[in-house]
């Protein structure tokens, strides 16, 4: 479980409340079934006309991605390793990564090392590991978007569903008490469909995207030591090279990891 968006969400909920206790306004309006079945059923029929059947039945899946706290392939041990590797086949040839390569958990690497070592040439290579990378980054955009759709639509319902409560209200100007309550609950929707689509649904879709990029970064970065391998490059070359592909925190800590790996040998 990922706490640190989980914490995210409660805090924006507690806010809310909080801010709303702190004016003197009443927290039980919140309590609309009416503003709830507008903003969230309206938000998932908008979703379900934007995307095909496939797509939509996919939302529980990208919501545990989101919230599952999956251990990601650090990128600068990912570059020690193709070095390493590298060394490997400078040294016993390419054929003696393949008994290596059994070891290796991560299918991407394993696949192009595979092709390495059958002697596949380097542009079909590129052409193949390269449009895996493209649909895995068409599939993830999708998801991202159908959170992005939510996020715009929900607003829009809110201003909706509080046009719907004041026509309700309109029908009851005789009595006053009744009127300002309804006249509050009306705006309940509004408030549900600001908060659902700014504190919710745009926020996941960036987490998604960002989730995307991490993880695409990381696949070229081995996409391009693989073929550094293939081409025969010295492995201080590789690293200097892949390197670039880091943030200066991580490429910082690679440096002084090579260093002193330099030092030892």
């Amino acid at each position: 479980m990922d706490i640190f968006l989980l914490i995210g969400v409660v805090m924006g909920f507690l806010a809310v409340v909080v801010g709303m206790i702190v004016k003197g306004a009443d927290v039980t309006v919140l309590l609309n079934p009416a503003a709830a079945i507008i903003i969230i059923v309206g938000t998932i029929a908008a979703v379900m006309n934007s995307f095909p059947k496939r797509e939509f039945l996919k939302v529980p899946k990208i919501l545990g991605v989101l919230f599952r706290d999956k251990k990601k392939e650090n990128p600068a041990i990912m570059i020690e390793k193709i070095a390493e590797l590298s060394q490997t086949a400078r040294k016993d040839g390419l054929l003696s990564l393949e008994s290596v390569i059994q070891n290796i958990d991560n299918k991407f690497l394993k696949k192009g090392l595979g092709m390495v070592i059958d002697g596949i040439e380097q542009e079909y290579i590129t052409e193949v590991l390269n449009s895996e990378i493209d649909s895995m980054e068409d599939r993830h955009r999708a998801g991202a978007s159908i959170f992005s759709t939510a996020g715009g639509a929900a607003p829009t319902l809110g201003v909706l569903g509080a046009v719907i409560g004041l026509i309700g209200a309109l029908g009851n100007l005789n009595d006053t008490e009744k009127l300002g309550h309804m006249i509050a609950a009306a705006f309940v929707a509004t408030l549900y469909g600001i908060f659902f689509g700014y504190v919710i649904c745009h926020p996941f879709s960036s987490r998604l995207k960002r989730k995307s990029h991490e993880e695409i970064n990381t696949m070229r970065i081995m996409l391009e030591g693989i073929l550094s391998i293939q081409a025969g490059e010295n492995p201080k070359s590789i690293i200097l090279k892949l390197s670039g592909m880091l943030e200066p925190k991580e490429r910082a800590k690679l440096e002084q990891n090579t260093e002193n790996a330099g030092k030892a040998g």
